[in-house]
C-alpha cells in the first residue's frame, strides 16, 4: 500500500486521539461514583425491606397491645360489677357470698396478670417503634447519599461527554486527511490490536516497544517514503518520522 508520508504521519495524530477516546471510555466505566451508587442502592434496598418488616412488627404489637388492654378492661368491668353486687347487700346467702368473693379475687388476679402482659407488650412495642424510627432515619440518610452520588455521577458524565464530543470532532477532521484505503487498514488494525499505528522512534516500534534489528532498519531505509510499512512484531502500521533514527 502506498500513501504520502504526511498522510501516514496523520495516523499518529489519529492514534493519539483514539487513545484519548479510549481513556475517556475507561474513565466513564470506572467512575468512583458508579461503585458508590451500586453500594448505596443495595443498602437502600435492604433498609427499605427492613423498615417494612419493622413497621409490620410494630403494627402487630400495637394490635396485640390493644387486644390485651381490651381483655384488661373486660376483666376490670366484670370485677367492678361483681364488687357492686357484693357492696349492695343483694347477695345474702353465705354460699353465694363466698362464691362471689372468690370470683372477685380471681378476677383481680386475672386483671393483674393481664396488666403485666400489657406492660410487657408495651416495652416490646416501644423497642419496635424505636427500631422503626432508627431504620427510617438510616434509610433516608442513605437515600440522600445515593442522590448526591447520582448527581456527582451525572456531572462527571456530562463533563466526559463534552470532552468526547470535542475529541470526536477533532478526530473527524484528522480522518478526513487520510486516504480511505489507509484509514480502512488503520481501523482494522485498531480493532485487532487496540492501536492501529505506531511511530518508529530511535529504531524502536512505539507500539510494541521492540527494537528493530539492523537488517530491518536497513530495509526500512531502502523502502520508498510513500510505502506503508508494518511492524514485523506487532503488525501495526509503522510510521517513519524525523525521530525514527534512519
Amino acid at each position: 500500500m502506498k500513501a504520502a508520508p504526511e498522510a501516514q504521519k496523520r495516523l499518529l495524530d489519529l492514534a493519539e486521539l483514539d487513545t484519548t477516546l479510549d481513556r475517556l471510555a475507561h474513565r466513564r466505566r470506572t467512575l468512583p461514583e458508579l461503585a458508590e451508587i451500586d453500594e448505596r442502592s443495595k443498602l437502600y434496598a435492604r433498609l427499605v425491606t427492613q423498615v417494612i418488616e419493622a413497621e409490620t412488627e410494630a403494627g402487630d404489637l400495637a394490635r396485640e397491645q390493644a387486644k390485651a388492654e381490651s381483655d384488661v378492661d373486660a376483666v376490670r368491668t366484670r370485677a367492678e360489677r361483681d364488687q357492686k353486687r357484693l357492696d349492695s347487700g343483694a347477695v345474702t346467702s353465705p354460699r353465694d357470698l363466698a362464691s362471689l368473693q372468690s370470683e372477685i379475687a380471681s378476677l383481680h388476679k386475672r386483671q393483674g396478670d393481664l396488666e403485666e402482659v400489657v406492660l410487657e407488650i408495651m416495652e416490646r412495642r416501644e423497642a419496635a417503634d424505636t427500631k422503626v424510627t432508627d431504620l427510617i432515619a438510616k434509610r433516608d440518610e442513605v437515600r440522600a447519599e445515593l442522590s448526591a452520588a447520582e448527581e456527582r455521577r451525572d456531572a462527571a458524565l456530562a463533563e466526559i461527554e463534552k470532552e468526547v464530543a470535542e475529541v470526536q470532532g477533532r478526530r473527524t477532521t484528522v480522518a478526513g486527511d487520510i486516504p480511505a484505503d489507509l484509514l480502512k487498514l488503520y481501523e482494522k488494525l485498531r480493532e485487532q490490536y487496540g492501536v492501529g499505528a505506531a511511530m518508529l522512534r530511535g529504531g524502536r516500534c512505539q507500539g510494541c516497544k521492540v527494537a528493530l534489528s539492523i537488517a530491518e532498519m536497513n530495509a526500512i531505509k531502502a523502502a520508498p517514503h510513500d510505502e506503508v510499512l508494518r511492524c514485523e512484531e506487532c503488525r501495526r502500521i509503522l510510521v517513519r518520522t524525523a525521530e525514527s533514527g534512519l
